[in-house]
């Protein structure tokens, strides 16, 4: 059965999804962060097989969150990049990694220690702000026009 696309989608979620949505590009996107670059070191670190990563980072590279850049003589060697694009998937990334170690932690090892570079502090755990710069959840807010009838304000 073919998955179901929804590039014309009006919901952004759902048009992310199609670019970056399986976990084999969640995890190339991660390792990509970490500084993989390399076919084989991708292939290596996350034991895919080569024709799902092949797959998979040809998708990246059409959907502009990973450039392909060529480091060999006569285009022999490639190296797979995030572009700003994929950059920009860093908070979507450390969230959902804060959400797994929260909510499904690995039995027999401590949650990744990630750093800030310039103060060796620990991340903080993302979180949603207002204007004001308040923490707010998903009881918070509301979607103008899509209110539950008789209500004024509808949490999401």
């Amino acid at each position: 059965m073919a998955r179901k696309r929804f590039d014309d989608s009006n919901c952004s979620v759902a048009r992310a999804l199609n670019q970056v949505g399986d976990w084999w590009s969640l995890l190339i996107v991660l390792h990509a962060m970490y500084g993989t670059r390399r076919f084989v070191d991708f292939q290596q670190e996350l034991g895919i097989a080569k024709n799902i990563l092949c797959d998979r980072l040809a998708r990246l590279v059409d959907n502009g969150v990973l450039k392909k850049v060529e480091v060999g003589e006569h285009g022999s060697r490639f190296e797979y990049r995030l572009s700003e694009k994929g950059r920009d998937l860093f908070p979507v990334v450390i969230a959902l990694r804060q959400w797994g170690d929260k909510w499904n932690p690995a039995p027999d090892e401590a949650p990744l220690d990630l750093r800030d570079r310039a103060t060796g502090q620990p991340v903080q755990t993302v979180q949603v702000l207002n204007a004001k710069g308040e923490t707010i959840t998903v009881r918070d807010v509301f979607v103008p026009g899509a209110g539950v009838p008789g209500s004024k304000k509808s949490s999401a």
